[in-house]
């Protein structure tokens, strides 16, 4: 039987990310505090327009899958999550979560849309490993990814600044075969 709960959780799902969406996602990148959480880059507001760009790029290319979290069953848009920088050879990738509005922030979202995506990137994409990084200040994230069963593999010391003051980046991974025995299942590899 094929599983038909797959991008589908009980309270969020994993879309496509349409260019309807654009307007939301440019309210968030006008917020330095998610910006911040989510990227390493200056935090940078960014109009319509290049998002726009920016989405188009994403969905042509072909080592990234980038989805809209919506709330299930209202569709509403709350964040973005996506598997990029693809090695196709080796298996591997790297895993982003951003939920935009700190209203839903801390209600398991991210938690749950990080679930479905690691689903889908180990049972879809059949990968071997999902890498990420993650601010040492972002503890938030670090426990969430940590609950999911990511290891700390290593730290790239005073990696960036921040108001001034120097933060750790953490270096993240899991592989498949811990995936699937955190789920309670074996690995065929």
């Amino acid at each position: 039987m094929v599983p038909t709960k797959l991008l589908r959780g009980r309270r969020v799902r994993l879309g496509a990310m349409t260019q309807d969406d654009l307007e939301t996602v440019a309210r968030w990148y006008e917020d330095p505090g998610f910006l911040r959480f989510y990227d390493s880059r200056p935090a940078y507001p960014k109009p319509k327009e290049s998002l726009k760009k920016w989405l188009e790029e994403r969905q042509d290319a072909s080592d990234e899958f980038l989805f809209a979290v919506r709330l299930v069953p209202s569709d509403e848009l709350i964040g973005m999550v996506s598997i990029d920088d693809i090695e196709w050879t080796n298996r591997m990738g790297w895993l982003s979560v951003g939920i935009g509005d700190p209203a839903n922030w801390n209600r398991g979202f991210g938690s749950e849309a990080s679930e479905l995506l690691l689903e889908f990137a180990f049972s879809e994409l059949n990968l071997h490993r999902v890498t990420l990084t993650v601010f040492r200040y972002n503890e938030r994230a670090i426990a969430l990814y940590e609950r999911l069963g990511f290891q700390h593999e290593g730290t790239f010391r005073d990696f960036g600044e921040r108001d001034g003051k120097r933060y750790d980046m953490l270096l993240y991974g899991l592989l498949r075969p811990e995936w699937l025995e955190k789920r309670g299942l074996r690995s065929p590899e």
